[in-house]
């Protein structure tokens, strides 16, 4: 397949494969013209990229789970560390989540006379609470 059929086929832009294929992450097998080939399995791969972006590995990571091989060797470790970063992570938006309910519903004369939104403020200046991304998170 070339690079425009794995492109329309995956959703996955050229520009984006081409990094992939410089980063190491898939492999083209050659070129036709100057279009970069690749196998189908290519296909399988970016799906695999794609669920390793959305629950947060990185690019690094992931293609440590890819290895040297074409079969993917994940790392259950790995897996059990990601969902203990995300169980941090849901804990954190549940808890941020909670406290904006609160202070939208507090009955406090101003916000800033609001104890638990003075905690919360203190708690995000002293880094004790940290701002969470959510790109990559479907918002379906």
């Amino acid at each position: 397949m070339d690079i425009s059929e794995v492109a329309k086929r995956s959703g996955v832009p050229a520009s984006t494969l081409r990094f992939y294929d410089e980063k190491g992450l898939i492999t083209s097998v050659g070129r036709r013209g100057l279009r970069r080939i690749f196998n189908s399995n290519v296909l399988v791969r970016l799906e695999l990229i794609s669920l390793g972006r959305v629950v947060g590995f990185s690019l690094d990571e992931i293609a440590r789970i890819f290895g040297d091989n074409d079969s993917p060797e994940i790392n259950r470790q790995l897996l059990l560390d990601k969902a203990e970063e995300l169980d941090k992570t849901i804990r954190t938006l549940t808890s941020m989540r909670d406290g904006l309910r609160h202070t939208a519903e507090c009955s406090a004369p101003s916000h800033l006379e609001c104890p638990k939104f003075r905690r919360l403020m203190g708690l995000a200046a002293s880094g004790a609470i940290k701002g969470v991304s959510t790109k990559g998170v479907s918002k379906k």
